[in-house]
């Protein structure tokens, strides 16, 4: 769990439907069209070490993403280490976490693949356009 209504993983499988559910997310595609789930893919070109990380792309997945009409969300990719960790960390910058935090919650996710690159990505990326919507999303935890 990443905070109230969002959550994170690897790619989901079948094993993994079941806990989904009883966290309020569906999993199967069967399932999304049939309750008017939506869902959205953010493609990022091969996430390799040393290609960079498209800002605009992370930029318009954390505004889904911190949309509580949106909620429950899960954010995934691949294995849930870099392009996850890339958004969560997103997240927890416009939450106002110090980046020592931030990046010991990368690393517990990384291990041994954590990448400077990805570091420096998001010591970089610019949180002001989304402070707007942040205050939608922190007002209605305290609802």
């Amino acid at each position: 769990m990443v905070d109230n209504g969002i959550f994170r993983s690897g790619f989901p499988g079948s094993a993994n439907f079941s806990f989904l559910q009883s966290l309020g997310i569906q999993a199967n595609n069967e399932f999304l069209k049939a309750n008017g789930i939506s869902l959205y893919q953010f493609p990022m070109e091969n996430c390799q070490p040393f290609v960079n990380i498209l800002e605009e792309t992370i930029r318009e997945a954390s505004k889904l993403v911190i949309d509580v009409k949106n909620h429950p969300v899960l954010i995934h990719c691949k294995r849930g280490k870099h392009r996850t960790s890339c958004l969560v960390r997103c997240l927890r910058r416009l939450q106002r976490w110090c980046l020592s935090s931030i990046f010991d919650e990368y690393q517990r996710f990384a291990a041994a693949k954590a990448r400077v690159s990805d570091q420096r990505f998001i010591e970089l990326f610019d949180i002001s356009s989304l402070k707007q919507k942040l205050l939608s999303f922190s007002s209605s935890k305290d609802e």
